[in-house]
C-alpha cells in the first residue's frame, strides 16, 4: 500500500480529483499552517484568517482542475488563492487588527526572526518588541505586507513570491525594501511614544 505522505502534492491532487479523501486530507495537513499564518499575517485576525484557510481549501477540494503546475507549485497556488481572499475581506471592510494581534501565539513565532536580524527595536523589551512589530507589519500598505509576509516570515524566495504575486523580481526586492524601511520607522515611532516625557524644571 502506497503512503500518502511520501507522495509529492501533484499525485496527491490527482488522487483527490480522482475521490481520494485521504489524499486531500495529507494536502490539508501539508499547507494549512503556512496559509493559515500568511492569512493571519495579512489580516491581523486570527478568525479572518481561520476563514481565509477553509475558503482556500474548498476552492482546492471543489475546483482542483484550476491549478496548473506548469506556472508553479500548489503551495505558491495556494498563497495565491490566500491572498486574493484578504484581499476580498479587505474591501469589504472586514478587516480588523486588534493590538495584540497574534500575542498569544504559544509556538516559535517567524516574527521574531524579523526583530532580531533586523534590530529596530533599541530598548524595547523583546516581548514588547514582537508585539509593536506586529503591528508594524499590519498597518503596511497590502503590497508591503505581502512581501514581507512571503518573503520575511514565511522565508520564501523572491522568484516564489513574484509568482505569487504577479510581478518582477526586482519589484519584490524594491518592496521588500522600502517595506523595511517603513518597518524600521513605525518601530522608532512607537518606541519613542512609550518614552516617559522629560520631566518639567522647576522655576
Amino acid at each position: 500500500m502506497t503512503d500518502l505522505q511520501t507522495l509529492a502534492d501533484d499525485e496527491l491532487l490527482r488522487l483527490t480529483q480522482a475521490g481520494d479523501e485521504n489524499a486531500f486530507t495529507v494536502l490539508y495537513r501539508r499547507h494549512q499552517g503556512p496559509v493559515y499564518r500568511f492569512a493571519q499575517r495579512m489580516s491581523g485576525s486570527p478568525s479572518i484568517a481561520d476563514d481565509v484557510t477553509q475558503e482556500v481549501f474548498l476552492a482546492l477540494m471543489c475546483e482542483p482542475g484550476r491549478y496548473d503546475a506548469s506556472r508553479g507549485g500548489l503551495a505558491s497556488y495556494l498563497y495565491g488563492i490566500a491572498r486574493n481572499q484578504v484581499r476580498r475581506q479587505l474591501e469589504h471592510g472586514k478587516l480588523h487588527v486588534p493590538a495584540d494581534a497574534g500575542a498569544d501565539d504559544a509556538e516559535a513565532d517567524p516574527i521574531e526572526s524579523v526583530a532580531v536580524t533586523t534590530d529596530p527595536l533599541g530598548d524595547l523589551t523583546l516581548q514588547e518588541g514582537l508585539s509593536t512589530l506586529r503591528q508594524a507589519v499590519t498597518s503596511l500598505p497590502l503590497h508591503y505586507r505581502e512581501v514581507v509576509a512571503l518573503c520575511d516570515l514565511e522565508e520564501m524566495s523572491y522568484e516564489s513570491a513574484a509568482l505569487i504575486l504577479g510581478c518582477a523580481v526586482g519589484t519584490i526586492r524594491s518592496r521588500l525594501h522600502r517595506a523595511h524601511a517603513l518597518l524600521v520607522q513605525k518601530v522608532r515611532e512607537a518606541r519613542e511614544a512609550r518614552r516617559p516625557a522629560p520631566a518639567a524644571t522647576a522655576l
